[in-house]
């Protein structure tokens, strides 16, 4: 049985198979029996990793450490609420925090818990133009997460993309925080799943 720890682009974690580009956390979320706690999230510092780092190797959902998250790509990732790591992409880190403002790590970690999260503990989301939104943005249609590249929408499942639709016209709801999306318009751009066409991972 798989773990409950693959992020969809609603913030949600669910058990499933498929293998994700990207790791990440959110602090220990996990009990000994690598189940999750009702917390989803300790801390406003949510992160997202590279899979391989100096060799550092972890049994995942080790108890009493971080627990380990994964995506199928960082646009997921960002739009579940997510930052590059300073640590192990600290290129990434770096391109995001100057396309988000040149703000420090703490000061974009307070303003996306603002973004991402209301007082239920659920995904803020909002309404903008679709042809408004940024490349690696993600929206809803037709009830489901699509992304947002070439202006074509990529509908998205846990293992991989399927073939896009043209981007619809009017209002949509957003599911990628708005300061992310601002750092997107900013030039920031998202390694993207290979079922993406033209993806640069």
């Amino acid at each position: 049985m798989p773990l409950q720890n693959r992020v969809l682009p609603s913030g949600e974690i669910v058990a499933d198979p498929a293998r994700g580009m990207f790791t990440g956390n959110r602090g220990v979320l996990h009990d000994d029996a690598q189940r999750l706690k009702s917390a989803r999230w300790k801390g406003k510092a949510w992160i997202c990793c590279a899979l391989h780092f100096k060799g550092w190797q972890r049994r995942v959902m080790t108890p009493g450490t971080w627990t380990e998250l994964f995506f199928l790509d960082e646009a997921v990732a960002l739009a579940a609420g997510h930052r590059p790591c300073a640590l192990c992409r600290r290129a990434e880190y770096t391109a995001f925090r100057w396309a988000f403002g040149g703000l420090t790590a703490v000061e974009m970690d307070a303003a996306l818990h603002r973004a991402r999260v209301g007082r239920d503990r659920r995904q803020r989301r909002y309404w903008i133009e679709t042809n408004c939104l940024p490349d690696g943005a993600y929206f809803l249609h037709e009830g489901q997460p699509h992304l947002i590249h070439h202006r074509q929408a990529y509908p998205y499942s846990p293992g991989g993309y399927a073939a896009p639709v043209s981007l619809p016209r009017g209002v949509a709801q957003v599911l990628t925080p708005e300061p992310t999306v601002q750092a997107l318009r900013a030039g920031y751009c998202p390694a993207l799943h290979h079922t993406v066409s033209g993806a640069v991972a």
